[in-house]
Protein backbone atom coordinates (compact mmCIF):
# COMPACT_ATOMS: atom_id res chain seq x y z
CA UNK A 1 0.00 0.00 0.00
CA UNK A 2 1.48 3.44 -0.71
CA UNK A 3 0.61 5.12 1.82
CA UNK A 4 2.53 2.08 3.89
CA UNK A 5 5.59 2.59 1.79
CA UNK A 6 5.52 6.87 2.11
CA UNK A 7 4.94 6.93 5.58
CA UNK A 8 8.61 4.98 6.05
CA UNK A 9 9.91 5.54 2.95
CA UNK A 10 12.83 7.58 4.23
CA UNK A 11 13.89 4.50 6.86
CA UNK A 12 13.49 2.39 3.98
CA UNK A 13 16.40 3.97 2.24
CA UNK A 14 18.49 4.12 5.34
CA UNK A 15 21.09 1.17 4.45
CA UNK A 16 21.17 -0.09 8.17
CA UNK A 17 17.44 -0.71 7.65
CA UNK A 18 16.38 -1.31 4.66
CA UNK A 19 12.63 -2.80 3.03
CA UNK A 20 13.59 -6.16 5.28
CA UNK A 21 14.40 -4.44 8.15
CA UNK A 22 11.63 -2.30 8.30
CA UNK A 23 9.16 -5.57 8.10
CA UNK A 24 11.58 -7.15 11.17
CA UNK A 25 10.62 -3.74 12.70
CA UNK A 26 6.63 -4.10 11.57
CA UNK A 27 6.46 -7.38 13.58
CA UNK A 28 7.99 -6.76 16.61
CA UNK A 29 6.59 -6.46 20.01
CA UNK A 30 8.25 -3.91 22.88
CA UNK A 31 7.44 -3.05 26.30
CA UNK A 32 8.11 0.04 27.46
CA UNK A 33 8.21 0.29 31.72
CA UNK A 34 7.00 3.83 32.76
CA UNK A 35 5.33 6.01 30.46
CA UNK A 36 7.26 9.29 31.83
CA UNK A 37 9.90 11.75 30.42
CA UNK A 38 12.07 8.62 28.62
CA UNK A 39 9.13 6.32 28.55
CA UNK A 40 6.70 9.10 26.63
CA UNK A 41 9.65 10.16 24.36
CA UNK A 42 11.11 6.53 23.48
CA UNK A 43 7.37 5.16 22.63
CA UNK A 44 6.27 8.24 20.27
CA UNK A 45 9.87 7.89 18.29
CA UNK A 46 9.02 3.37 18.27
CA UNK A 47 5.62 4.21 17.11
CA UNK A 48 6.97 6.64 14.73
CA UNK A 49 9.49 3.58 13.06
CA UNK A 50 6.42 1.58 12.88
CA UNK A 51 6.96 -1.05 15.44
CA UNK A 52 4.13 -3.16 15.46
CA UNK A 53 2.93 -3.24 18.90
CA UNK A 54 3.81 -1.54 21.97
CA UNK A 55 3.05 -2.53 25.46
CA UNK A 56 2.49 0.97 27.54
CA UNK A 57 3.00 -0.14 31.70
CA UNK A 58 2.88 2.53 34.01
CA UNK A 59 1.33 3.51 37.43
CA UNK A 60 1.46 7.10 37.78
CA UNK A 61 -1.34 9.85 35.79
CA UNK A 62 -0.13 13.34 34.61
CA UNK A 63 0.69 15.90 36.33
CA UNK A 64 1.54 19.88 35.36
CA UNK A 65 5.57 19.76 36.06
CA UNK A 66 5.72 17.07 33.89
CA UNK A 67 4.68 18.94 31.01
CA UNK A 68 8.07 20.83 30.72
CA UNK A 69 9.96 17.26 29.54
CA UNK A 70 7.26 14.39 28.64
CA UNK A 71 6.42 15.22 25.39
CA UNK A 72 3.19 13.00 24.91
CA UNK A 73 1.21 14.78 27.15
CA UNK A 74 -0.43 18.27 26.91
CA UNK A 75 -2.40 20.46 29.83
CA UNK A 76 -6.00 18.94 29.10
CA UNK A 77 -4.14 15.84 30.43
CA UNK A 78 -2.60 17.11 33.40
CA UNK A 79 -5.54 19.32 34.17
CA UNK A 80 -7.54 15.66 34.46
CA UNK A 81 -4.47 14.35 35.69
CA UNK A 82 -5.33 11.13 33.13
CA UNK A 83 -3.08 8.09 33.81
CA UNK A 84 -0.03 8.25 31.98
CA UNK A 85 -0.75 5.32 30.04
CA UNK A 86 -4.03 5.76 28.95
CA UNK A 87 -2.75 9.44 27.78
CA UNK A 88 0.30 8.39 25.99
CA UNK A 89 -1.77 5.18 23.85
CA UNK A 90 -4.46 7.87 22.65
CA UNK A 91 -2.10 9.97 21.44
CA UNK A 92 0.15 7.34 19.84
CA UNK A 93 -2.64 6.17 17.93
CA UNK A 94 -3.24 9.75 16.53
CA UNK A 95 0.62 9.34 15.61
CA UNK A 96 0.27 6.06 13.82
CA UNK A 97 -2.68 4.15 13.50
CA UNK A 98 -1.01 1.03 12.40
CA UNK A 99 0.73 0.79 15.44
CA UNK A 100 -0.66 -1.75 17.97
CA UNK A 101 -0.87 0.10 21.54
CA UNK A 102 -1.84 -1.88 24.67
CA UNK A 103 -1.75 0.43 27.77
CA UNK A 104 -1.46 -0.75 31.14
CA UNK A 105 -2.56 1.43 34.21
CA UNK A 106 -0.75 -0.36 36.51
CA UNK A 107 2.63 -1.35 38.43
CA UNK A 108 4.97 -3.57 37.88
CA UNK A 109 5.86 -5.87 40.71
CA UNK A 110 6.65 -9.52 40.80
CA UNK A 111 3.17 -10.67 40.75
CA UNK A 112 1.73 -9.61 37.44
CA UNK A 113 5.34 -9.07 35.52
CA UNK A 114 5.15 -12.38 33.84
CA UNK A 115 1.85 -11.06 32.59
CA UNK A 116 3.50 -7.57 31.47
CA UNK A 117 6.41 -8.45 30.36
CA UNK A 118 5.56 -11.59 28.94
CA UNK A 119 5.54 -12.10 24.71
CA UNK A 120 7.86 -8.88 23.87
CA UNK A 121 10.88 -9.20 22.01
CA UNK A 122 12.68 -6.51 23.72
CA UNK A 123 11.85 -4.48 26.98
CA UNK A 124 12.77 -0.67 27.44
CA UNK A 125 13.23 1.29 30.44
CA UNK A 126 11.62 4.32 31.09
CA UNK A 127 11.77 3.89 34.92
CA UNK A 128 11.87 5.96 38.05
CA UNK A 129 13.34 3.82 40.27
CA UNK A 130 15.98 1.00 41.05
CA UNK A 131 13.32 -1.49 42.76
CA UNK A 132 11.18 -1.63 39.29
CA UNK A 133 14.56 -1.73 37.41
CA UNK A 134 16.41 -4.45 39.10
CA UNK A 135 12.90 -6.62 39.07
CA UNK A 136 12.96 -6.00 34.72
CA UNK A 137 16.70 -7.48 34.95
CA UNK A 138 15.97 -10.35 37.22
CA UNK A 139 13.25 -11.48 34.59
CA UNK A 140 15.26 -10.29 31.70
CA UNK A 141 17.62 -12.10 32.73
CA UNK A 142 15.42 -15.50 33.24
CA UNK A 143 13.36 -15.30 29.81
CA UNK A 144 16.58 -14.47 28.12
CA UNK A 145 15.02 -11.17 26.46
CA UNK A 146 16.87 -7.98 26.00
CA UNK A 147 16.43 -4.75 27.68
CA UNK A 148 17.24 -1.11 27.32
CA UNK A 149 18.50 0.48 30.45
CA UNK A 150 18.72 4.16 30.86
CA UNK A 151 18.02 7.32 33.28
CA UNK A 152 18.37 11.31 33.56
CA UNK A 153 19.12 13.37 36.33
CA UNK A 154 19.73 16.97 35.76
CA UNK A 155 21.88 17.33 32.62
CA UNK A 156 23.23 14.38 33.29
CA UNK A 157 22.32 10.63 31.09
CA UNK A 158 23.29 7.27 31.02
CA UNK A 159 22.02 3.90 29.04
CA UNK A 160 23.25 0.33 28.54
CA UNK A 161 21.72 -2.35 26.43
CA UNK A 162 21.19 -5.43 28.52
CA UNK A 163 22.12 -8.56 26.53
CA UNK A 164 21.22 -11.36 28.41
CA UNK A 165 23.81 -14.35 27.93
CA UNK A 166 25.36 -12.58 25.89
CA UNK A 167 27.11 -9.61 28.33
CA UNK A 168 27.05 -7.80 31.39
CA UNK A 169 23.51 -7.06 33.16
CA UNK A 170 22.25 -4.24 35.10
CA UNK A 171 23.47 -5.94 38.30
CA UNK A 172 27.32 -6.55 36.99
CA UNK A 173 27.11 -2.27 36.80
CA UNK A 174 25.47 -1.89 39.99
CA UNK A 175 25.28 -5.07 42.23
CA UNK A 176 22.81 -3.61 45.07
CA UNK A 177 19.87 -1.21 45.09
CA UNK A 178 21.28 2.46 45.48
CA UNK A 179 21.17 3.86 49.57
CA UNK A 180 18.01 6.66 49.63
CA UNK A 181 19.84 9.74 49.44
CA UNK A 182 23.15 8.71 48.45
CA UNK A 183 22.34 10.64 45.05
CA UNK A 184 20.68 13.53 42.91
CA UNK A 185 17.02 12.80 41.94
CA UNK A 186 14.76 14.78 39.50
CA UNK A 187 13.64 15.88 43.19
CA UNK A 188 16.84 17.39 44.15
CA UNK A 189 18.78 18.34 40.99
CA UNK A 190 15.81 18.65 38.36
CA UNK A 191 16.04 17.11 35.04
CA UNK A 192 16.23 19.47 31.86
CA UNK A 193 14.10 18.01 28.62
CA UNK A 194 17.41 17.96 25.86
CA UNK A 195 18.96 15.16 28.12
CA UNK A 196 15.95 12.88 27.94
CA UNK A 197 15.93 13.35 24.04
CA UNK A 198 19.52 11.99 24.30
CA UNK A 199 19.35 9.09 26.20
CA UNK A 200 16.43 8.04 24.54
CA UNK A 201 17.83 8.32 21.10
CA UNK A 202 20.24 6.03 22.33
CA UNK A 203 17.53 3.81 23.79
CA UNK A 204 15.72 3.04 20.70
CA UNK A 205 18.39 3.36 18.22
CA UNK A 206 19.97 -0.02 19.90
CA UNK A 207 16.59 -1.18 19.66
CA UNK A 208 16.08 -1.03 16.46
CA UNK A 209 19.30 -2.48 15.55
CA UNK A 210 18.55 -5.58 17.37
CA UNK A 211 15.01 -6.13 15.65
CA UNK A 212 16.59 -5.41 12.19
CA UNK A 213 19.05 -8.48 13.57
CA UNK A 214 22.24 -6.39 14.02
CA UNK A 215 24.95 -7.20 16.57
CA UNK A 216 24.73 -4.37 19.44
CA UNK A 217 27.25 -3.79 22.16
CA UNK A 218 26.37 -3.91 25.93
CA UNK A 219 28.10 -1.14 26.82
CA UNK A 220 27.20 1.57 29.51
CA UNK A 221 27.01 5.63 27.15
CA UNK A 222 27.33 8.25 29.56
CA UNK A 223 26.37 12.13 28.75
CA UNK A 224 26.47 15.24 30.59
CA UNK A 225 24.92 18.22 28.06
CA UNK A 226 25.17 20.82 30.40
CA UNK A 227 29.26 20.14 30.99
CA UNK A 228 29.59 19.50 27.10
CA UNK A 229 30.82 15.71 28.30
CA UNK A 230 30.23 13.19 25.73
CA UNK A 231 31.69 10.27 27.11
CA UNK A 232 32.36 6.90 24.78
CA UNK A 233 30.45 3.70 25.54
CA UNK A 234 32.33 1.84 27.97
CA UNK A 235 32.39 -1.79 28.42
CA UNK A 236 30.95 -3.11 31.76
CA UNK A 237 32.73 -5.67 32.81
CA UNK A 238 30.87 -9.08 33.84
CA UNK A 239 31.11 -10.21 37.18
CA UNK A 240 31.78 -13.77 38.23
CA UNK A 241 29.88 -13.21 41.44
CA UNK A 242 26.65 -11.13 40.08
CA UNK A 243 23.78 -12.37 41.85
CA UNK A 244 21.37 -12.46 39.01
CA UNK A 245 22.78 -13.48 35.45
CA UNK A 246 25.75 -15.11 37.22
CA UNK A 247 24.59 -17.32 40.11
CA UNK A 248 21.05 -17.16 39.16
CA UNK A 249 19.52 -15.84 42.08
CA UNK A 250 16.39 -13.77 41.09
CA UNK A 251 15.29 -12.35 44.47
CA UNK A 252 13.56 -9.57 42.88
CA UNK A 253 11.96 -11.68 40.40
CA UNK A 254 11.07 -14.31 43.56
CA UNK A 255 9.38 -10.90 45.70
CA UNK A 256 12.23 -11.52 48.48
CA UNK A 257 13.07 -7.68 48.15
CA UNK A 258 9.60 -6.31 47.40
CA UNK A 259 8.83 -2.62 49.68
CA UNK A 260 5.61 -1.75 50.73
CA UNK A 261 5.37 1.73 49.83
CA UNK A 262 8.53 3.59 47.67
CA UNK A 263 9.70 7.28 46.93
CA UNK A 264 8.69 8.45 43.96
CA UNK A 265 11.39 10.25 41.27
CA UNK A 266 10.61 13.93 40.80
CA UNK A 267 8.26 15.23 43.61
CA UNK A 268 7.09 14.74 47.21
CA UNK A 269 4.95 11.96 47.06
CA UNK A 270 5.33 7.94 48.05
CA UNK A 271 3.27 5.37 46.30
CA UNK A 272 1.63 2.53 48.79
CA UNK A 273 1.16 -0.45 47.58
CA UNK A 274 -1.72 -3.20 49.11
CA UNK A 275 -0.54 -6.27 51.12
CA UNK A 276 -3.14 -8.31 48.65
CA UNK A 277 -3.56 -7.58 44.84
CA UNK A 278 -7.09 -7.17 43.63
CA UNK A 279 -9.10 -4.68 41.80
CA UNK A 280 -11.23 -2.17 44.07
CA UNK A 281 -14.77 -0.97 43.32
CA UNK A 282 -14.04 2.51 42.39
CA UNK A 283 -17.61 4.44 42.20
CA UNK A 284 -17.83 2.26 45.85
CA UNK A 285 -14.69 3.48 47.60
CA UNK A 286 -15.24 7.06 46.16
CA UNK A 287 -18.63 7.06 48.00
CA UNK A 288 -17.37 6.01 51.12
CA UNK A 289 -14.63 8.92 51.17
CA UNK A 290 -17.22 10.89 50.55
CA UNK A 291 -17.66 12.39 54.14
CA UNK A 292 -13.77 13.10 54.32
CA UNK A 293 -14.30 15.99 51.54
CA UNK A 294 -14.85 16.41 47.67
CA UNK A 295 -13.80 13.59 45.96
CA UNK A 296 -12.94 12.90 42.36
CA UNK A 297 -13.83 9.40 40.32
CA UNK A 298 -12.86 7.90 37.45
CA UNK A 299 -12.36 4.62 35.62
CA UNK A 300 -9.22 4.18 36.79
CA UNK A 301 -8.59 5.85 40.13
CA UNK A 302 -10.32 8.07 43.22
CA UNK A 303 -8.33 11.15 44.06
CA UNK A 304 -9.52 13.01 47.13
CA UNK A 305 -7.74 14.93 50.06
CA UNK A 306 -6.42 14.93 53.49
CA UNK A 307 -5.67 17.88 54.77
CA UNK A 308 -2.51 19.27 52.84
CA UNK A 309 -2.03 15.61 51.24
CA UNK A 310 -3.43 14.95 48.06
CA UNK A 311 -4.67 10.50 48.01
CA UNK A 312 -4.53 8.63 44.67
CA UNK A 313 -5.84 5.18 44.66
CA UNK A 314 -5.69 3.38 41.42
CA UNK A 315 -8.22 0.39 40.23
CA UNK A 316 -5.34 -2.38 41.49
CA UNK A 317 -5.58 -1.05 45.29
CA UNK A 318 -2.38 1.17 44.67
CA UNK A 319 -2.18 4.76 46.24
CA UNK A 320 -0.10 7.43 45.34
CA UNK A 321 -0.03 10.15 48.70
CA UNK A 322 1.32 13.45 47.67
CA UNK A 323 2.95 16.30 49.75
CA UNK A 324 5.09 14.21 51.97
CA UNK A 325 8.14 11.58 51.67
CA UNK A 326 7.30 9.85 54.77
CA UNK A 327 6.79 6.30 54.32
CA UNK A 328 5.05 5.63 57.55
CA UNK A 329 2.87 8.49 57.29
CA UNK A 330 1.63 7.37 53.85
CA UNK A 331 1.11 4.15 55.00
CA UNK A 332 -1.18 5.35 57.79
CA UNK A 333 -2.98 7.10 55.82
CA UNK A 334 -3.41 4.33 52.98
CA UNK A 335 -4.78 2.07 56.24
CA UNK A 336 -7.34 4.63 57.52
CA UNK A 337 -9.00 5.45 54.26
CA UNK A 338 -8.59 2.70 52.08
CA UNK A 339 -7.89 0.23 54.62
CA UNK A 340 -5.32 -2.82 54.70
Amino acid sequence: MKEVEDRYSRQVLFRGIGREGQLRIRSARVAIVGCGALGSAGSEMLARCGVGFLRLIDRDFVEWSNLQRQSLYDEEDARQGRPKAMAAAERLARINSQVRVEPRVSDLSFENVGELLGEVDVIVDGSDNFETRFLVNDYAVREGIPWMYGGAVGSYGLAMAVLPGKGPCLRCLIPTLPAAGGGDTCDTAGVIAPIVHVVVSYQVTQVLRLLVGEQVASGLLTVDLWQDEWRRVREVARRDDCECCRLRRFSFLDGEARSGAAHLCGRNAVQVNPARRGELDLVSLSRRLETAGPVQVSDYLVRFQVGELEVTVFRDGRAIVKGTDDLAQARSIYSRYVGT
